[in-house]
This record gives C-alpha cells, sequence and structure tokens, in this order.
C-alpha cells in the first residue's frame, strides 16, 4: 500500500481523483446513512465529497491522505495534527476519518492504513493517536478496539454533536 497526500492544484483538488474519492464514499452508504454527513447517501456527488474535503483541508494541521493498493484507491484517512479546538489541552494528533473501500472489506486494507498513519505520528515523536467513533458504529467499533485503540470518554462530536466514543492508543 502507498500513501498519496491529496493536495489541492490551483486551488481546487483534481477532478479525476475526485472522483475516485466519491466512488470510494459510495460504497460506504451505511456508514454515511449513520453519521448523517450527506442529505442522501444513496447518491453522494463529487460536489459533496470536495466540499467535504475542502472543509477537512481547511483545519489547520489536517492532511487527507490516499492509499492505493495495486493503483487501486482503496482507502482514505483524515488526520489532525492536534485537536482543531485551540482551547484544548489535548496533547495527541486525530485520525477524523478513516475509510475503506466497503467492496475491500476485511481485506487488510484499513489494519495496513491505520498502522501507516501510525508509523508517520510515531516518526514524528509523537506519543498517542485519538479518534471518535459514533455511537452505534458497531463495526467500527469493533476494528478500532481490536487495533488497540481504548475508550478514554464518551462526547458529543464537534460538528453535530453526535454521540461518540472518543478512543485513545498510546504510540
Amino acid at each position: 500500500m502507498i500513501l498519496q497526500h491529496l493536495v489541492p492544484v490551483d486551488g481546487a483538488l483534481p477532478g479525476p481523483v475526485l472522483t475516485e474519492i466519491a466512488a470510494l464514499y459510495a460504497t460506504n452508504r451505511a456508514f454515511f446513512e449513520l453519521s448523517g454527513d450527506f442529505p442522501d447517501p444513496a447518491r453522494i456527488t463529487v460536489e459533496q465529497v470536495a466540499a467535504a474535503l475542502a472543509d477537512e483541508l481547511a483545519l489547520d494541521g489536517a492532511e487527507v491522505l490516499l492509499a492505493r493498493s495495486a493503483g487501486r484507491l482503496v482507502g482514505l484517512a483524515a488526520t489532525l495534527a492536534h485537536h482543531p479546538d485551540p482551547a484544548s489541552d489535548d496533547p495527541d494528533p486525530w485520525i477524523g476519518l478513516l475509510l475503506i473501500d466497503a467492496t475491500a472489506h476485511r481485506e487488510g486494507h484499513g489494519r495496513t492504513l491505520t498502522r501507516l498513519v501510525e508509523d508517520r505520528f510515531r516518526d514524528a515523536g509523537r506519543t498517542g493517536l485519538r479518534l471518535a467513533v459514533l455511537e452505534g458504529n458497531t463495526p467500527a467499533l469493533a476494528f478500532w478496539h481490536a487495533q488497540g485503540y481504548t475508550l478514554l470518554r464518551h462526547a458529543a462530536d464537534r460538528e453535530r454533536a453526535r454521540p461518540c466514543q472518543v478512543l485513545r492508543k498510546p504510540l
């Protein structure tokens, strides 16, 4: 698996890559039905994905990493170097989103992408990594627990006050 940074070109995200990412998002309909991030999870558009990614990348210290296996886009990780609330005393970086092509679930891509993200932060001298999982997302909770993440607290997410479990893993 190789990671590529999603980088705007002349202020815009590249069209062909956006089309690939929108197809990746579309395979994860069940997640987006739970999250409510898109008005119609059965019809996620390139424009909606572009707006969501632009919002992610607008945050200070944000990165969007594309995961490719054999040339195919199999996943995406959106990370933050620090908690987006400047008043937070949280010292850890965050995974804001880890999305694997649903047609390739249970093939090891999620574990591999998670390990690569963890390695990047570990190599940068970071000592822990956090993320929030929506309550009710049982498959995601099982995945993250299997990767060694443990519950820190229950909280509401910043965007929509959705109930979440905040997890952490020491690096």
